[in-house]
């Protein structure tokens, strides 16, 4: 298996039967490839939906369940732990990524001779309210003043990450907003692509500026105290001393 796709979804009926066929335009028959859809504890018929597209999409095509609203870095983490593929794909559920992204990231990777470790969307255009704008743009200011991971929105939901290295980086909830720091922390190297952002179709956004911006600021100062404390003992791959 080359690549898993792993999709965290809450209360996206309406969104997930398009984004699966857009999925299978973009990568069927370019690569081997499986999607996990992680539904986090959906109070509306999402699971129900994807369990009948699962079983029309084929055997490559899988939903697991949480029986409670865990968070979306938790959602990742229960998809990683069931990937089977050596690379994990990142997508959120609600349709604003476009998966044909991600066949651009997996191009890069393959295509050069020491491929990054993680590569992360930059969305450029952003389709979201402005309320979200405003409160990505101020986190990301902070974010990258203050981590220098060298990366302009580290929480793009269009990620190609080694699941080896996913695995290994230290869980906490959140944890999906600092990916290219822990990548760093790691000693591994990040690369940041632009990559189209497309309005909401269906549904609401589940975050806002009081489970976004200011929970993001508090856990930043957790993550800067990580990097402090981490110590490698040998240089990292790209000759850069930690």
């Amino acid at each position: 298996m080359d690549l898993s796709i792993v999709i965290p979804v809450h209360n996206e009926r309406d969104n997930v039967a398009t984004l699966a066929d857009e999925i299978q335009a973009a990568l069927g028959g370019k690569l081997d490839f499986e999607v996990i859809f992680v539904d986090d504890a959906s109070t509306d018929d999402t699971f129900a939906v994807l369990q009948d597209l699962c079983a029309q999409k084929g055997p490559n095509w899988h939903v697991v369940r949480h029986e409670r609203n865990a968070g979306q870095s938790a959602a990742l983490l229960t998809g990683a732990l069931a990937a089977q593929g050596a690379w994990i794909g990142t997508l959120d559920g609600d349709g604003q990524n476009d998966p044909a992204d991600l066949w651009r990231f997996w191009t890069l990777v393959q295509q050069e001779s020491d491929p990054p470790d993680i590569v992360i969307g930059h969305r450029v255009d952003r389709h979201d309210t402005w309320i979200r704008r405003l409160s990505s743009r101020i986190a990301n200011a902070v974010r990258s003043a203050l981590l220098h991971d060298g990366v302009p929105d580290s929480g793009c939901g269009v990620k190609l990450i080694r699941r080896e290295l996913f695995l290994r980086l230290p869980y906490f909830d959140h944890f999906h907003r600092f990916l290219p720091a822990l990548v760093r922390r790691e000693g591994g190297r990040v690369v940041s692509m632009p990559v189209h952002h497309r309005p909401r179709r269906h549904g609401t956004s589940k975050y806002g500026i009081g489970n976004r911006l200011w929970v993001g600021l508090v856990d930043l100062f957790g993550v800067w105290w990580l990097l402090h404390r981490r110590r490698l003992p040998y240089p990292s791959r790209h000759g850069e001393q930690r």
